[in-house]
């Protein structure tokens, strides 16, 4: 009998068979495709790398601006392909590298579960005195659309070898935004339709807003509270009808409507453990309803990221080693939208900082008064709320290019209860844009410089 089995080999899963095994835990980790899971090969990394191509495209397109002399051919969209494939290629190959570990098995094959401590597969059992259930999520569809060659979700977008003319892109959420900014940088015209009432709905209405107005000004079709009726293929295009009546004809169409646990065929019902829209319902310890057996990752309820899951993935190895660690979730988890411009955030919205606290405070810089962000050509701002008026940074709300490089300082003041005058203290360097923080905790705590008051 082995320490512990692990279901599935992604973010979530291999991080936590890592720890283990440094903890001097004996692991035996099950995966059905690729190591490495969706953020390395389908989602996170190769999105990130086609971004980096379009800021490229970007910088070209504006570099006269800054008085260098060059031109912008066009995108050689299957380059770019077989760039981001290079770069998930070579951290697939350390990834594979770093888990050849003594104590680590690695079985490739599709699991289930045949009671709480054994998992079945390919005909083999694998005991373990604990399981950990790391599978993932799937990329959802909506129900009447069916994906084709021209209606694809992320996975097939991803591999995309044209710039396509125009695109429709179904969802406004970060999927969406994401591959919404490369189509554009690539010079694609694309239009955003999102269900409900703004784009990003997930962040604070001053990032949704912020982010509505860069995105037009870009030059997108950005239609918020619109929902799809159909949507049509045809050898040659695809026709899209939006409950508004107006229809829109695009080379392509992607439907980004979020991700969804993957959880079904696991055989969780027949030993007890208890789910939720599909997501595992877990305790403060990631344990399941069936005890010895936890759930990490996206097929928890909660922010469905990479970090998030790593961070499951080592805190289930230390409990089961007898540790007592820290669960860091929910608020304390940083979140960012990779789009030009990006948007990060950690903590409370200012609404769900009024609903808890019952009133909150917050203070917005813009970047136009950052020397750093004025240089890079980026708009935006950092909006930092407090609890009540004179109490800690419950959020911090950032928009602009390179947000998420920021994010880090904010998830120290909010995890710690900072007060914006301690934050405001610190000395940041000049010019950079990580001022923009520093300038909008001393706008909250009363002493702004670079700011209006």
């Amino acid at each position: 009998m082995t320490d512990i089995v692990i279901l599935g080999g992604g973010s979530g899963g291999y991080s936590c068979a890592i720890r283990a095994e440094q903890l001097g835990l004996s692991v035996v980790l099950i995966e059905e495709d690729k190591l490495g899971g969706t953020c390395l090969h389908r989602g996170c990394i190769p999105t990130k790398a086609l971004l980096h191509t379009a800021e490229i495209a970007d910088a070209v397109r504006g570099a006269g601006h800054v008085g260098v002399t060059a031109s912008l051919g066009g995108v050689d969209a299957g380059a770019a392909v077989k760039y981001q494939q290079s770069v998930v290629a070579a951290l697939y190959t350390g990834l594979q590298g770093l888990l050849k570990r003594p104590n680590i098995e690695i079985v490739f094959g599709r699991g289930r579960l045949v009671d709480k401590n054994t998992v079945e597969v390919d005909g083999r059992r694998i005991t373990g005195k604990s399981v950990v259930l790391a599978t993932g999520s799937y990329s959802r569809t909506i129900p009447g659309i069916e994906v084709g060659d021209r209606v694809m979700t992320s996975e097939q977008a991803l591999t995309l070898d044209r710039v396509p003319e125009s695109v429709v892109v179904l969802g406004g959420g970060v999927i969406g935004i994401e591959f919404a900014s490369i189509w554009a940088s690539f010079g694609s015209k694309v239009t955003v339709v999102e269900a409900l009432d703004r784009i990003l709905p997930g962040e604070d209405e001053w990032s949704s807003k912020q982010m509505l107005r860069a995105l037009r000004k870009r030059g997108m079709d950005i239609r918020v509270g619109t929902k799809v009726d159909a949507v049509q293929e045809t050898e040659k295009d695809v026709t899209v009808t939006l409950s508004s009546g107006d229809t829109i004809d695009a080379d392509v169409v992607l439907v980004a409507v979020g991700r969804g646990p993957r959880t079904d065929g696991l055989g969780l019902a027949e030993i007890g453990i208890a789910t939720e829209r599909g997501f595992v319902t877990v305790d403060d310890n990631l344990t399941t309803s069936v005890p010895g057996v936890y759930a990490v990752g996206d097929i928890v309820p909660g922010y469905q990221l990479a970090h998030r899951g790593f961070q499951h993935g080592m805190f289930v190895a230390e409990h089961v080693a007898g540790m007592e660690p820290v669960r860091v979730d929910g608020d304390i988890v940083p979140r960012v939208t990779y789009s030009h411009p990006e948007v990060a955030s950690v903590g409370k919205t200012e609404n769900a900082a009024r609903d808890e606290f019952g009133t909150a405070t917050s203070a917005v810089y813009d970047l136009g008064g950052n020397g750093k962000s004025r240089i890079l050509g980026t708009a935006g701002g950092v909006k930092v709320i407090r609890a009540r008026e004179d109490g800690p940074v419950v959020g911090v709300h950032i928009v602009g290019d390179r947000a998420g490089e920021l994010i880090g300082e904010a998830q120290l003041a909010v995890a710690w209860e900072a007060l914006p005058s301690e934050v405001g203290a610190f000395v940041h360097a000049h010019p950079t844009q990580n001022e923009a923080l520093g300038e909008a905790m001393m706008a909250l705590s009363g002493r702004p410089l670079h700011a209006h008051s």
